[in-house]
């Protein structure tokens, strides 16, 4: 009788230098389609198309995981948001592309606002995404102080958040140009 035993086959190693961004990305897309309280290690692994071990291979936990890919989703966005303000000139120009802005321009799509405002809930929670919020944060305001003071900066970046808020969230259609009305009030008295 042949007692000797064939060795099991297995499957080579999978070279896959881009598996830690893969997964970094997946966060980013689960969020947007379940929200932080949604999200867990199984539909991230299940998005990137890898183990779930590779998740804890690469990551601390859930935590680690989704402060990474918040800081991605934000180092990701601020281009966007810088770039959409690169041919302003003048207040006018200021004011349409502050309105532009709210109402859906700088290549932001509904699901990247999601993402933003799922960042702002968790790092409420969270007081370490807070790191990730502020830095997003200065750097906006660093874009709006080109044009006007940082005390404006401060208040027009608020009023762009609210305001995208208040257009994501409400039933009710809102006007362009009622926006743009309440931009160029809100930078009245500012020089």
């Amino acid at each position: 009788m042949n007692t000797r035993t064939i060795p099991v086959a297995r499957s080579p190693r999978r070279y896959d230098p881009e598996r830690k961004s893969r997964i970094v990305d997946a966060a980013i897309d689960v969020v947007a389609a379940h929200g932080v309280a949604g999200t867990t290690m199984r539909r991230i692994a299940a998005v990137a198309d890898v183990p779930l071990g590779s998740l804890t291979y690469h990551f601390e936990g859930l935590d680690d995981l989704l402060a990474q890919a918040f800081e991605r989703h934000a180092e990701r966005m601020s281009p966007l948001y810088e770039a959409h303000f690169e041919d302003v000139r003048d207040r006018e120009g200021f004011i349409d592309a502050v309105t532009d802005l709210i109402h859906g321009g700088a290549s932001m799509d509904p699901r990247d606002w999601v993402v933003a405002y799922e960042l702002y809930l968790a790092a409420l929670r969270d007081p370490a995404l807070r790191s990730v919020t502020e830095s997003w944060m200065r750097r906006s305001r660093a874009v709006l102080e080109r044009f006007v003071d940082p005390v404006t900066a401060r208040g027009v970046d608020a009023q762009i958040e609210g305001m995208v808020m208040h257009l994501t969230l409400s039933t009710a259609t809102f006007d362009r140009a009622d926006t743009r009305e309440i931009v160029a009030r809100l930078l009245e008295d500012t020089h």
